[in-house]
């Protein structure tokens, strides 16, 4: 098991303990979702919508992705992250290494901000990990976190999010959807690029795990709580053989269009 000490000091961000329920959305409620929200939220001020992309890292026999697929307490992931379309490139690009740890609904996450080559970004140059190992292993030791096995870059997941705040209590809100994914580690799935998982998902993240009233409305939707990842539902979609019945369906879900 990886060695967790979570009380390391250092320069890197570190973001505050929140409490994240997801709610997994068909297809068919992207749309009535989004407009409802917009009744009783109002878009994030800097950012209410842009691609966000990640490259998630995993040990040789994916231990975080079955971690989560074994639905354990405590969880870690670590990814790379960086914003806006792959198209966007400047002489330098702002990437984000980042340790999410949760434990049941309340999750934290440590961050640090590194400035890589846009070419480092490229989807053939991925496999490489954007950053370098020992750079990797030691923003993880001060983060407090030593993984087990030495992690390896495994997938690139890329989505579009809406960012939003509910309007009384400003609880944050984010919907997710154009979920895709390709695999950048040898002997996973069949090669496929741009892989598009069906539905989106909604993020509701505060300190608690009441839903503020005006929220209360996206029960209409019929949602209930999810424990959706999109690393692991994607590691999965690839996993599977083309044409499977359910393989762009959530882990353990099966959607039929």
């Amino acid at each position: 098991m990886p060695v967790q000490l979570y009380n390391a000091n250092g320069s890197a961000n570190h973001q505050p303990q929140r409490i994240e329920r997801k709610f997994y959305l068909l297809p068919e409620k992207i749309g009535l979702a989004y407009g409802l929200l917009r009744h009783v939220c109002r878009p994030d001020g800097n950012y209410p919508s842009e691609q966000i992309n990640s490259l998630y890292f995993d040990t040789v026999d994916l231990d975080q992705h079955e971690n989560s697929l074994a639905g354990d307490f405590r969880k870690e992931k670590v990814r790379i992250r960086w914003y806006g379309q792959d198209h966007a490139r400047h002489v330098t690009q702002t990437v984000y290494l980042e340790l999410k740890s949760r434990q049941g609904f309340a999750s934290t996450k440590r961050r640090r901000e590194l400035q890589v080559p846009p070419e480092s970004l490229a989807l053939g140059r991925l496999g490489n990990g954007i950053v370098s190992r020992t750079l990797l292993r030691d923003t993880l030791a001060q983060f407090g976190y030593f993984p087990p096995e030495p992690l390896l870059p495994i997938i690139k997941i890329s989505y579009w999010r809406y960012r939003l705040a509910e309007i009384l209590t400003g609880q944050r809100v984010a919907l997710d959807c154009h979920i895709r994914s390709t695999v950048v580690a040898r002997g996973i799935g069949y090669g496929e690029r741009e892989l598009e998982l069906l539905g989106g998902v909604l993020e509701v993240k505060g300190t608690g795990l009441q839903l503020p009233k005006p929220l209360s409305q996206i029960r209409i939707l019929g949602l209930d709580w999810s424990r959706f990842s999109k690393y692991s539902s994607c590691v999965d979609a690839h996993n599977l053989e083309p044409g499977s019945v359910g393989r762009l369906s959530p882990t353990g879900r099966i959607i039929h269009l």
